[in-house]
């Protein structure tokens, strides 16, 4: 039974790698919003929930929560660097800003250290 889990997941995690590069691929072609491309999202949404699998790094950096876009800066995103609190702003287009941590200790630990 477990050998038929992992086939299922690995094959479920293929066809959401392929959705995704088809929705990037689309969302560089129109750079307006495109319902295409949310519509690949929506179906790599699905299977990942349909077979339980959790969501990788790349499906949650790259698709906006709100709007189930994928973020591609310069294109539907504005990236800003906030490096006096170690993360990265990611605003997409709909208002929805994201930030990813890229330093693991903030400005008070810095001082304390010196």
């Amino acid at each position: 039974m477990t050998k038929n889990k992992k086939l299922l997941e690995e094959i479920a995690s293929g066809r959401i790698e392929s959705l995704l590069s088809m929705a990037r691929t689309r969302t560089l072609q129109n750079s307006a919003g495109d319902d295409l491309s949310r519509r690949y999202v929506g179906m790599a949404q699905n299977i990942i929930s349909h077979y339980k699998i959790p969501a990788g790094r790349r499906m949650r950096r790259e698709v906006c929560a709100s709007c189930s876009t994928v973020l591609i800066a310069g294109v539907n995103c504005s990236v800003r660097l906030a490096s006096q609190y170690g993360y990265v702003s990611y605003r997409c287009a709909c208002g929805k800003e994201r930030h990813v941590m890229y330093r693991s200790h903030g400005p008070k630990l810095l001082e304390q250290q010196v």
